[in-house]
């Protein structure tokens, strides 16, 4: 430590010395003269568009050694070759959906997360009745619980107005919230009265994520409320609001289009 400050102070002495020096120097009007110097300058080369070098997945049927090979893929799903086991997967396709889905009760929850997280990277729409009963386990950790909801939602939301309607009834407020976000991407009319029942929560948190999901499934233009302030009780007054309307447009009301992001163009 005394050797690094005895280099510290060396180093600034010496600085101040030289810059001493070179005021005197121009003080004495021996001014270096300034000679301006051009940089050679090469613009980088321009990018070429990179050839589509994905491969596609394989559709054909596996054979009974590969087979084989994805049951015994399944333990890796854990531990330190878990990316490698998930590209495997990822590589012999859709065909391995049915030895992946095995994955979702097997001991490990790190292991059935992964396994959720692969059949979403292989957009398995086969696999969503194996998530959405993922979804709904009450023993099952809440983290992967959700995270089947959100991936099955992704793949065909057509097929979780069920789950989402006993989700909404979990005694966990975090599954409770997980159905009620996620169903503002289930365009449904089914899933409109159970945002509805869930506008009363006792979790305030469950009930915002509740009257946002309606806002945007439904647009109807309600009571302006403070939700993020909010008691149950009012939250109760303020879900009969959302109740009447209901009962009075359930048969003619029709979900509008969702709204398109800024500066997209319409499909046609």
């Amino acid at each position: 430590m005394k050797a690094g400050m005895r280099l510290l102070a060396a180093v600034l002495i010496g600085a101040a010395s030289m810059w001493g020096g070179a005021r005197a120097v121009w003080a004495g009007g021996n001014v270096p003269p300034i000679v301006p110097v051009q940089i050679p300058y090469e613009a980088p080369p321009k990018l070429e568009t990179a050839p589509d070098t994905s491969v596609p997945q394989n559709t054909k049927p596996l054979s009974q050694e590969e087979l084989q090979r994805a049951e015994a893929l399944l333990p890796l799903l854990e531990g330190k070759q878990e990316f490698w086991a998930m590209g495997e997967f990822v590589h012999l396709g859709e065909p391995v959906v049915p030895v992946l889905v095995k994955a979702l009760t097997m001991p490990g929850p790190r292991l059935r997360y992964n396994a959720i997280e692969t059949l979403s990277m292989l957009k398995a729409t086969a696999a969503v009745p194996a998530l959405l009963e993922t979804a709904k386990q009450p023993n099952e950790m809440p983290r992967i619980r959700e995270h089947a909801l959100r991936v099955a939602v992704r793949l065909d939301p057509s097929q979780a107005p069920a789950a989402i309607e006993l989700m909404a009834k979990d005694q966990n407020p975090t599954i409770r919230k997980a159905a009620a976000f996620e169903s503002r991407y289930v365009r449904q009319k089914a899933v409109v009265p159970v945002l509805i029942s869930l506008l009363s929560d006792e979790e305030r948190f469950v009930a915002i994520s509740a009257i946002h999901s309606l806002w945007l499934l439904t647009r109807h233009a309600s009571e302006m409320h403070d939700w993020e302030a909010s008691t149950q009780q009012e939250r109760q007054e303020w879900a009969q609001e959302w109740i009447d309307w209901w009962n009075a447009s359930q048969e003619t009301f029709e979900l509008p289009e969702p709204r398109r992001p800024k500066g997209a163009s319409p499909q046609g």
